[in-house]
């Protein structure tokens, strides 16, 4: 099924090109699915899977064009997970975090981007934005220590995004930045004991007294605002609002485990009986073929809340003006409704499978599990987007949170 909502300055060669990655990215799904159950088992993305992706070029897709990058777009960024979620939900998640930290370091002065590119085209990068260490300043750069979590990819990255505070420049834009720093200088925390998406292994890296370059910093208010330190303004993907795109890459493995839980429903449905009724299977029964109805409807209402502000994200990007705040409060809010409207998606199939869902041998419980887990990361908390979006609308504005 394809929803249609897109940039309207997205070229036919974009389109092309993005058809092809996500055919690529189907074409892994038999090996993605049948390594799913390890990957959830052993709390790791096998190497198989990240190779695998890598050799497709689905983890170079934020990354800059001059280093070999194929420096796509959001909507691309989203079909892709999407269709590895459909086989891997802890998969999906890695690959989209580790191409979302690529856009991270595209919007860092040339300098850096070489540190991390200009050596290995193929360096990969894990991020934690949060501001969980401290940057204190010393000459020609930073001292920085800290714990940084959830750091998704990390397994799997030659380097890392982590975000900090200055407090010798309370006041200023320069109190809150994200620097860059090799996975070579970190150590890595075996911390990540949940319940789902146990296999992006987002454990805790700790960081103690680094030195970090003063061109590895970049001040988290200014890209809030669009002020990004990259020299290359030419480059439409590395113009997108910071918030905005930052929250929504979180939505595309969701989209794949809504689109995996009606699949399991339409496959299974068939084959099985309608326990304690005369159905002979549960495909004849009403009741679940309005279950069936309910959630791909509630899979697509996903789609169509994260494709439409992938739609606004890459048009700004692309025209060079940076969204107002309105915008951006509603591009917020469509991530969180695509989230919550993903997981019904999955409540919904559950409930119609019954207990049976949950065996261990039913892929069913991992994807249930994965986005519960997933759908609840806080910069797609609902509520809170609500809020910011609802004050929007009454012209109330920077109340609730920096992060718009």
């Amino acid at each position: 099924m394809s929803i249609i909502m897109d940039a309207p300055r997205t070229t036919d060669a974009a389109r092309a090109l993005r058809a092809e990655l996500v055919e690529r990215a189907a074409t892994l799904r038999p090996l993605l699915a049948r390594n799913a159950d390890r990957t959830d088992r052993e709390r790791g993305v096998p190497a198989e899977n990240v190779g695998a992706l890598a050799e497709a070029g689905l983890l170079s897709l934020m990354q800059p064009a001059r280093y070999g990058g194929l420096q796509t777009d959001y909507r691309t960024l989203l079909e892709v997970s999407r269709e590895i979620g459909r086989a891997c939900g802890s998969t999906a998640w890695v690959a989209s975090l580790l191409n979302a930290s690529a856009w991270f370091v595209g919007l860092f002065p040339a300098r850096a981007q070489d540190d991390v590119w200009a050596d290995k085209p193929d360096a990969r990068i894990a991020g934690v934005v949060t501001p969980s260490g401290t940057a204190r300043v010393v000459e020609g750069g930073y001292r920085v220590s800290g714990r940084w979590a959830p750091a998704s990819g990390c397994a799997h990255a030659d380097w890392a995004v982590l975000g900090v505070t200055r407090p010798d420049a309370e006041g200023t834009s320069d109190a809150v930045g994200i620097v860059l720093a090799p996975m070579a200088e970190l150590t890595v925390e075996d911390t990540w004991f949940v319940a789902g998406m146990r296999g992006t292994a987002s454990n805790t890296l700790v960081g103690e007294d680094l030195f970090v370059p003063a061109h590895r910093f970049h001040s988290v208010p200014d890209a809030v605002e669009g002020r990004y330190a990259t020299p290359f303004t030419d480059e439409a993907l590395y113009r997108a609002p910071f918030v905005p795109a930052a929250a929504l890459v979180l939505t595309g493995p969701q989209l794949g485990l809504a689109a995996a839980a009606v699949d399991l429903l339409v496959e299974k449905a068939p084959l099985r009986a309608l326990t304690m009724t005369n159905y002979a299977t549960q495909a004849e029964a009403p009741t679940i073929q309005l279950a069936a109805a309910n959630a791909a409807s509630f899979a697509d209402s996903a789609q169509l809340h994260a494709y439409r502000a992938a739609a606004d994200i890459d048009e700004a990007a692309r025209a060079g003006a940076f969204p107002s705040y309105d915008a951006r409060a509603r591009m917020r809010m469509d991530a969180g409704m695509a989230s919550v409207h993903a997981r019904e998606a999955v409540r919904i199939v559950c409930s119609a499978q019954g207990a049976s869902s949950f065996g261990e041998s039913n892929p069913l419980q991992r994807v249930w599990r994965d986005i519960e887990t997933g759908s609840r990361h806080a910069v797609l908390n609902p509520e809170v987007a609500a809020e910011i979006y609802g004050k929007s609308l009454f012209g109330i504005r920077g109340t609730v949170s920096v992060l718009v």
